[in-house]
């Protein structure tokens, strides 16, 4: 279990170095102190043990929007950010969740040979829109509203908004909070799909006449 920490450690620094496609197993093993027959004793190919390393961290975007739908919150809006404060937080406190979601999103190329790791990209993706279509539509519900686009359409621009503000962040770290960004930008965003002071409290409304006025 040790040297199958030690060779997933070493990929991570690598990945992160030079890119995937420019890292090898057998750099991987050096890295590690480790032989390349290591590597096979422990992961079938490249992409599992890329897939494991990414299964040794929770993403942000994985798991932030399940709680608003499986906790029976009578606020789904409010599960939705704290769930994604708290991913961004990670993102900037956390130097193992930063270099790992910086490896999935701008370090890897999906060639044929790395087809599970793309499939299992798109798999987590389609789980959390899901999620965010879920609660989306119990807060609309709740709070007597039609949402002006399908659900589904809500939820992928939300999660466009998200993803799309990480990736800027991990980009230029120095050039925008991410956490205030994230909360004011995803209070804007509610009030555009019509929660208004009503539904989400007088800060959404308010954060919306700020970014626009």
């Amino acid at each position: 279990m040790a040297t199958r920490h030690r060779l997933l450690d070493a990929a991570e620094l690598l990945f992160q170095a030079q890119g995937v496609s420019q890292t090898t197993l057998q750099q991987i093993a050096q890295q590690a102190g480790a032989t390349r027959g290591a590597i096979y004793w422990h992961f079938k190919d490249k992409a599992d043990l890329f897939n494991a390393m990414m299964e040794r961290v929770i993403l942000p975007l994985e798991a932030g929007p399940k709680a608003a739908v499986a906790n029976g919150t009578d606020d789904p809006l409010a599960e939705i950010e704290e769930g994604m404060a708290h991913a961004l937080t990670l993102m900037t406190t956390d130097p193992q969740v930063r270099r790992v979601f910086d490896i999935a999103t701008h370090k890897v190329e999906y060639t044929h040979d790395m087809a599970s790791v793309q499939q299992r990209h798109l798999d987590a993706r389609n789980a959390c829109i899901g999620d965010f279509e879920k609660a989306l539509r119990l807060a609309a519900r709740r709070a007597h509203i039609k949402l002006p686009v399908p659900g589904a359409v809500a939820a992928q621009g939300l999660h466009a908004l998200i993803s799309g503000l990480i990736q800027n962040w991990l980009l230029d770290p120095e050039g925008f909070d991410l956490v205030p960004t994230g909360r004011r930008t995803f209070r804007v965003y509610l009030a555009g799909l019509g929660f208004g002071r009503a539904q989400c409290g007088a800060a959404v409304v308010h954060e919306a006449e700020t970014l626009v006025a």
